[in-house]
């Protein structure tokens, strides 16, 4: 009973500040030039791609400059192959069955990846993500023009991350990044760990095409979530974060999206207008995008009430839909996803996990 008390309380527990206000300023600077760069260029559909780009700016957030340098680039390298497998699906109109296969052995190899050189933050859910959000909407551009933008998105994003240096001039010679020798014991765990995000996404892209959704690859995306734990009360933790933390994310997004008296539309009547509507959508996402990775290490289920309105704005702005029905599916998809993810965590242990962890 005392242990069940605590993991309550961890689910409410704010962790210590850690620079997250300086993170949270590259992120959103690297998501704000090239979005804003597009605003004025009037495609605002593109924006999908630079901010999928931008996210590499995550990685490595309070490491030294040249480990950060390194770390983003392996985070790039997840981020943009999500971009282009996404871009290729979606020229080709493949979807359905097509997007689970792929989207699952994906994330197998990135979790074989991610678990390799130590991703943080862990995993490949940004990965399949991008993936998942690229497949979803029309290319209307050229695959070589998507690409161009998240390539140099996420160019700008590095080269924000290591802007600091010119200021500092920190370098730690021979400073290295802690990766685990390779072992038989740690490639047995890195097969299963990736063998677990192979079953948890396929399971949940399976239910969410057998339903009909449109979206199936929102479960997908938080089928992956929990599996980036430590050990099993962490996972379970980040699966009821994602899942608490979308729904009030809906609401915020209702806010955003919605008619009605008590939404934006009622202060700001403009918004109407396709063109004001771009506008004010392209720099929410950039705000919403600061206040995700302002709490991404301190509570995850309070960066996902901002991070779920980025993903579906970002969605919208690519390829409008009926906004009630694209809320109401990231809610059903987001708990058949992170229940799934959760079910594969319990029933298939990870080797070497961390027990008794808080």
């Amino acid at each position: 009973m005392k242990r069940v008390k605590e993991q309550v309380r961890a689910l409410h527990r704010l962790e210590p500040a850690s620079g997250d206000h300086l993170a949270a300023l590259r992120v959103a600077l690297s998501v704000a030039a090239p979005s804003l760069l597009l605003l004025a260029a009037g495609h605002t559909d593109l924006i999908i791609y630079a901010v999928f780009g931008a996210l590499t700016g995550m990685y490595g957030r309070l490491e030294p400059h040249q480990l950060r340098l390194r770390h983003q680039g392996q985070g790039a390298l997840v981020l943009l192959s999500g971009v282009a497998v996404g871009v290729t699906l979606s020229i080709n109109h493949i979807h359905s069955w097509w997007l689970v296969a792929v989207e699952a052995t994906l994330a197998g190899v990135g979790s074989v990846y991610s678990d390799r050189v130590r991703l943080k933050p862990n995993g490949p859910f940004f990965g399949i993500l991008a993936l998942g959000a690229c497949a979803s909407v029309p290319t209307a551009v050229p695959w070589y023009a998507a690409m161009l933008i998240a390539v140099g998105s996420s160019v700008f994003s590095i080269l924000v991350g290591f802007s600091g240096w010119m200021r500092r001039r920190s370098w730690e010679p021979g400073a290295t990044r802690n990766v685990p020798a390779r072992s038989a014991a740690g490639r047995r765990e890195l097969t299963v760990h990736a063998a677990r995000y192979v079953l948890a996404v396929g399971a949940a892209g399976t239910v969410g095409v057998l339903s009909g959704s449109g979206h199936p690859h929102w479960a997908m995306a938080a089928a992956a979530v929990p599996l980036a734990g430590a050990d099993l009360p962490s996972s379970v933790r980040r699966g009821v974060h994602r899942i608490v933390g979308t729904l009030w994310g809906l609401a915020v997004t209702a806010v955003v999206l919605l008619p009605g008296p008590w939404t934006l539309a009622a202060f700001y009547p403009a918004l109407q207008e396709p063109a004001q509507r771009a506008m004010v959508l392209a720099l929410l996402v950039i705000v919403f995008q600061f206040a995700t990775e302002l709490f991404m290490t301190r509570h995850y289920g309070l960066a996902m009430v901002w991070f779920t309105p980025v993903i579906l704005l970002i969605t919208q702005l690519a390829a409008p839909s009926e906004p009630r029905v694209l809320i109401l599916e990231r809610a059903v998809e987001t708990l058949v996803g992170a229940a799934l993810g959760i079910l594969v965590v319990v029933a298939v242990r990870r080797p070497g996990a961390r027990r008794g962890a808080p």
